[in-house]
């Protein structure tokens, strides 16, 4: 997986734009899952670090920063939070925060990353499996409910239940679905991917036959269940000391 060398230096710009110093940006969406259509926007996902000095006093923190823009015909969304708030996310079971964090479409590295992805590894529980679950079933009933339906969220329902299984064997995040699929070998998907990467972000497929996915989205749910139950992973994040010391470091270093 690569971003294109033309996307790449508008996403650079963007966060050279950014108000604060970012700990990291990456992309996520349908490039990091593997299945980007041609018409597909970009999501750059990222963690900026608020000065201390601003963080101590009375003024209003800027949490999280959002940017919806049109660069040069390329489409992005870009999504920061603060450190501390995204610290915070992880020690919860949010498969959202694990996966932008360790996204391989990196756009914008500081040191501590690698430090942070380490880190993050202690973050992972066996609960994550609720995250995963909960996902799918909203990508799901989007599916069912709209006729003809999209082939995205159908995606979605196997990308997310897949992810889930694989974290809760491994303790390791891959959300790409064709990685996943040379785990899992779903023979048919390889179809629905080639449709979604072909055509446009909203293509709808009149012949999908929703009722075997129906039967494989149960199978997968009860196989993630089972997989959650039968996992090594603790039942809590161990992560927080360490998480706290980086936290302090990132803030004290940040004189801005």
């Amino acid at each position: 997986m690569t971003i294109p060398k033309k996307a790449r230096q508008i996403l650079g710009r963007v966060v050279d734009e950014q108000p604060y110093p970012l700990l990291f940006a990456t992309v996520s969406g349908a490039h990091h899952y593997g299945f980007p259509s041609p018409d597909s926007d970009f999501d750059l996902r990222g963690v900026h670090i608020l000065p201390t000095r601003q963080v101590v006093g009375l003024e209003e923190l800027e949490e999280t920063i959002e940017v919806s823009a049109d660069r040069d015909g390329l489409e992005l969304d870009l999504v920061t939070h603060d450190v501390r708030k995204f610290f915070t996310l992880l020690l919860r079971k949010n498969g959202y925060v694990l996966e932008q964090l360790h996204s391989p479409l990196v756009v914008h590295a500081a040191p501590e990353l690698e430090e942070l992805r380490d880190i993050a590894k202690d973050c992972v529980t066996k609960h994550h499996a609720h995250h995963y679950l909960g996902f799918a079933q909203t990508q799901r009933n989007l599916f069912l409910k709209e006729d003809p339906p999209r082939v995205k969220p159908l995606l979605y329902v196997y990308r997310v239940l897949l992810t889930g299984v694989h974290l809760m064997r491994t303790g390791e995040i891959q959300a790409n679905l064709v990685a996943l699929n040379e785990e899992f070998k779903l023979s048919w998907l390889d179809e629905l991917l080639d449709a979604k990467i072909r055509g446009e972000e909203k293509v709808r497929a009149k012949d999908i036959d929703a009722a075997f996915h129906e039967k494989e989205y149960m199978r997968l749910r009860a196989l993630l269940e089972e997989s959650s139950a039968a996992s090594s992973l603790p039942d809590l994040p161990s992560a927080k000391p360490r998480l706290n010391d980086l936290l302090v470091r990132l803030r004290l270093g940040s004189r801005r």
